[in-house]
């Protein structure tokens, strides 16, 4: 390129360290010569030479739907390199791609801010020839549904799955939609409902995600390898799960979506504790995974098909009062994805209960006795979700489909670093106690009042090192 790049060009070369930058504008080359087209060492492709549709498809097509490829084409076609551009012309270039409308896109997509970066996503947004000056929601939710399809292949064909079975989660297409949708929803349009670039400057600053997914895409689709650029990890990791007698009520893009919720997780692995499909529906079993497990997520499925649950911050307490902190949180996945987290109004985060005659008995989150945002009931089979008009404690509006619910399916997943066995949890030479062995034996024994004497009376398990 030398001295014939644009100073447009020249500053975003800047952006990369040196050794960088040869990686980055050998990404011309080596698209053309992937295609079967003519190339060079790195900056001596032939003048005039330029990237077609066909040579992206050819490097994009494995993980990126077609029209996802179109509109990085249609992209990369609107740039302006030249030194009184901003960014793009808003005119549609039939001659191809050049190698410095190239750069520029690598660099704002890797290295760039939200302002260079809203023009990317208004032009891969509009699918017209002629470029408006604003775009609608609903394009930006088409668009987004694209890239998320695409990051979710990227997961599973470039082994980043983390643990996680797709073929025993749920459908990831109806997830796609849904955090598309989630997403286009922190958008702030017009009156008119349309968006400008400072709409879309101020969404991508605010949704982190935008950036994070056109980066994976650029990464991986046209395989720009920068050392001292670690791979993003989306998915937590997964462990000790029986996937082939597992149908999990999770998938990929609410899993993508749900991850960066969890407060303190530090990567923590993801575990199955309870599933109705596998323990049964058991609330004694249920309990026996709640209170030993550290912080929980809890995965509901009425017999509507609304899917909603909450996030526990610590192992749940059986006991008559409230517990948890401002660090718990209600959320829905089906038909729609939110996180509705603490409001201040009153610390009625938590709550556990069985065999009391005064009390209410079951699992609640939110609001108040016999008005929880998220009740279900000692039961098993029943619960509630009142919220005239928000649960007071998280602000969520009614997580079910119907205010007083069915359950059909439920899931607990423990989702931080185990809690550290306590001191004299194991019987005196390895021996472990019933109550060890057998966690609903000893939930019955505290939901009943009766006293662990020998829990008082162990020594802790020697060092043999």
């Amino acid at each position: 390129m030398g001295n014939t790049e644009s100073v447009v060009v020249q500053k975003r070369l800047a952006r990369f360290r040196p050794e960088e930058r040869p990686v980055v504008e050998g990404v011309f080359d080596r698209l053309q010569g992937g295609a079967g087209g003519p190339s060079g060492p790195a900056g001596k492709t032939a003048a005039g030479k330029t990237l077609t549709l066909e040579m992206l498809q050819s490097s994009m097509g494995s993980i990126a739907p077609d029209s996802l490829v179109g509109r990085v084409y249609q992209c990369l076609c609107s740039i302006d390199p030249g030194p009184e551009a901003s960014g793009r012309t808003g005119r549609l270039t039939a001659s191809g791609v050049g190698r410095q409308q190239l750069v520029v896109f690598l660099a704002d997509t890797l290295r760039g801010t939200a302002e260079e970066r809203a023009p990317l996503v208004m032009a891969m947004s509009q699918r017209a020839v002629e470029a408006a000056a604003t775009v609608t929601c609903q394009q930006v939710v088409e668009f987004l549904q694209d890239l998320v399809s695409a990051v979710v292949q990227i997961l599973i064909h470039r082994g980043r799955l983390q643990g996680w079975d797709p073929h025993s989660m749920g459908d990831s297409r109806v997830g796609i939609k849904l955090l598309a949708e989630q997403m286009c929803s922190e958008l702030r349009p017009s009156d008119q409902g349309d968006c400008d670039i400072s709409c879309l400057q101020d969404w991508i600053f605010r949704v982190p995600q935008v950036s994070l997914y056109l980066e994976m895409l650029v990464d991986e689709g046209l395989n720009v390898s920068l050392r001292g650029r670690p791979s993003p990890t989306l998915l937590p990791p997964c462990r000790e799960t029986p996937w082939k007698e597992l149908r999990s009520l999770l998938d990929l893009p609410t899993l993508m979506f749900l991850a960066p919720q969890i407060p303190d997780s530090n990567g923590a692995p993801w575990r199955l504790m309870f599933s109705t499909q596998l323990h049964g529906e058991s609330f004694t079993r249920m309990v026996s995974s709640l209170t030993k497990g550290g912080p929980t997520l809890l995965l509901i499925r009425d017999t509507r098909g609304h899917v909603f649950g909450g996030f526990a911050s610590h192992s749940w307490e059986m006991k008559p009062h409230f517990q948890g902190d401002s660090r718990c949180f209600l959320f829905t996945v089906f038909p729609r994805l939110g996180v509705y987290t603490a409001t201040g109004y009153n610390e009625h985060f938590m709550y556990l209960n069985q065999h009391q005659q005064t009390m209410p008995n079951g699992l609640g989150m939110g609001g108040q006795h016999q008005y929880f945002g998220l009740w279900l009931d000692s039961d098993f089979g029943r619960g509630h979700s009142r919220a005239r008009p928000k649960c007071t404690t998280y602000g969520s509006p009614q997580l079910s489909a119907d205010e007083d619910f069915t359950l059909d399916a439920m899931e607990v997943w423990a989702v931080g670093n185990p809690p550290q066995p306590e001191e004299g949890e194991e019987e005196e030479n390895g021996k472990k106690s019933v109550l060890n062995i057998d966690p609903e034996v000893q939930a019955m024994m505290e939901m009943t009042g009766k006293n662990l004497y020998s829990q008082g009376l162990r020594e802790p398990e020697e060092d043999l090192d």
